[in-house]
């Protein structure tokens, strides 16, 4: 099992895909319906075979496979072997090149300025000015990444406007939200354009970014069925959100591995938090 398990990742890490189509927007789009209930709203209609995520090599056409590289990066990949890594950076990084990399402007350990050349799509969180939010909206196959701007705290304890993306990646009939390292609860506004989530990535430190409370906040207005913590830095940190959790009676679950596959028809029906602990 062992030496088939190594054969699955080889083959894995050797598989590149490059597609490039990008549409980026420079106004702010308008909250369009279907982002009102859900993005982008689809059901898938089968059930996917019970397979684990860390020896499954192929994806199903409604599945993602979610891996944790630590602090805030993580690598999707979608049912097309498009690879998506949040907060691409010089200090955590996936084993294997994405496709795509989205990044964020609080720190070093959520941006890089030297991204690999041979990455296709390397979206910024941040525009050039603050009067200039980055605006993103590209598909690579069967992936749609597109972002919603947030303000963060800058070094002097003023406000950096827009210096933080919320990034939404859709694919496999799903939507994953990535939610950088946000400093602040989000309007009404900004919850529409993101539009109802399936799987969320919640900064739950408590402190650099926004508070536990303001945080379950921001995830029961995305009503996000899936939540997978991040940017916790200690287990005293971490089970410190997880108690708040647990008090609004979502269930709480470890995985085994750091990485999970999911799809539409497995998402649990009650909100759930799945901690997967980096390697």
């Amino acid at each position: 099992m062992a030496v088939r398990l190594s054969i699955a990742m080889t083959l894995a890490a050797g598989i590149a895909v490059f597609a490039s189509a990008s549409a980026p927007a420079q106004s702010p789009p308008a909250a369009k319906p279907e982002m009102r209930e859900n993005c982008p709203g689809l059901v898938a209609s089968k059930a996917p075979r019970a397979i684990p995520a860390a020896l499954q090599l192929a994806l199903n056409p409604d599945q993602v496979r979610i891996s944790y590289s630590g602090h805030s990066t993580f690598l999707v990949e979608s049912p097309q072997l498009v690879r998506v890594a949040t907060d691409y950076n010089d200090y955590v990084r996936p084993m294997v090149l994405p496709d795509i990399a989205t990044m964020n402007h609080a720190h070093s350990t959520h941006y890089t300025d030297l991204p690999d050349p041979r990455i296709p799509h390397v979206l910024r969180g941040w525009g050039p000015s603050p009067e200039q939010p980055a605006r993103h909206d590209v598909q690579v196959r069967d992936v749609r990444v597109r972002n919603v701007p947030t303000n963060i705290r800058d070094w002097a304890g003023g406000t950096e406007r827009h210096g933080n993306s919320i990034f939404i990646y859709a694919m496999a009939n799903m939507c994953i939200a990535h939610l950088g390292h946000l400093h602040h609860t989000l309007t009404q506004q900004q919850l529409d354009e993101i539009g109802r989530i399936d799987v969320v990535f919640a900064p739950v430190d408590g402190t650099l970014t926004l508070d536990t409370d303001g945080m379950i906040e921001v995830l029961q207005g995305m009503k996000a069925q899936l939540v997978i913590p991040m940017h916790f830095f200690s287990s005293f940190t971490l089970h410190r959100f997880l108690d708040v959790a647990k008090d609004r009676k979502w269930d709480v679950e470890f995985a085994p591995v750091p990485t999970t596959t999911v799809s539409k028809t497995t998402l649990p029906a009650n909100p759930k938090v799945l901690v997967l602990l980096s390697r």
